[in-house]
Order: C-alpha cells, then sequence, then structure tokens
C-alpha cells in the first residue's frame, strides 16, 4: 500500500508534469493507495473553487482511508522527532512527523516530494516509492 503525500497530489491536482506526478499516473490502478484525514485537509484546503474542491474530494474518497491511529501514533511520532533532532535533522513540519510515522508503524510506503522525510528513510526505515 502507498500513502501518496499532499506535497504529491497538490501538484498532480494542479496538473504538473514531473517525476513524482508520472508515479502517481504509474501506480494509479495497479497499486492499492491510501490517504488519511491529514492529507485529505492539506489537499482541499488548496482549491478555492467549489468544483474542483468537489472532484477532487470525489478521487480522494476513491482510495482506502486510514486514519492516523490516534494516541498511539502522536506519541511515536514525538519519540521519532525528538529522536531525529538528537542526531541532528529537525523536521519542519509536525504533520510531516505523523505521516511519515504512520507509514512506519503501518507497512506503506510513502511516495512524497517534501525533503523532510529523507532522515525518516535514512534513520527510522520509512519506505518510499522511488521515482
Amino acid at each position: 500500500m502507498i500513502l501518496v503525500d499532499s506535497s504529491v497530489w497538490i501538484d498532480y491536482f494542479n496538473g504538473e508534469d514531473l517525476p513524482h506526478t508520472r508515479k502517481v499516473d504509474e501506480i494509479l490502478g495497479v497499486d492499492e493507495i491510501v490517504v488519511t484525514e491529514i492529507v485529505v485537509t492539506e489537499v482541499l484546503q488548496g482549491f478555492r473553487v467549489k468544483k474542483d474542491f468537489d472532484s477532487t474530494l470525489e478521487v480522494l474518497d476513491s482510495f482506502l482511508f486510514q486514519p492516523m491511529g490516534g494516541r498511539d501514533v502522536a506519541v511515536q511520532a514525538a519519540r521519532n522527532f525528538v529522536y531525529l533532532r538528537s542526531v541532528g535533522f529537525t523536521i519542519r513540519k509536525t504533520v510531516d512527523t505523523l505521516i511519515a510515522t504512520k507509514c512506519i508503524l503501518s507497512g506503506f510506503q510513502l511516495l512524497h516530494n517534501d525533503r523532510d522525510f529523507i532522515p525518516f528513510e535514512t534513520h527510522l526505515g520509512l519506505q518510499t516509492v522511488k521515482y
């Protein structure tokens, strides 16, 4: 299962022709795609036109929805953040820490275009989709 981060979806829904958006086209209908409440929120809050919001929501609703995981994911995300900071990496966004931790705990691969996920790969075993 692949969780596609908002850093990819935003470019994808904006029609950007980039390696990470081409990868979405490649995995659609082949791999199971997972979305979480955080990713759905980040993607949808960028729309100004109701029609675009609604059509994007319809696409996102076609994928498997997985809640972030409550307290267990929150506590482990904080542990991961503290650990990464102790080895010299400060993650800029708490949301990224939660998403990476959810993927690690659930065994999901992550398709992203955000440098904040790299320390999770290097130091915590986050599995990512290469493009």
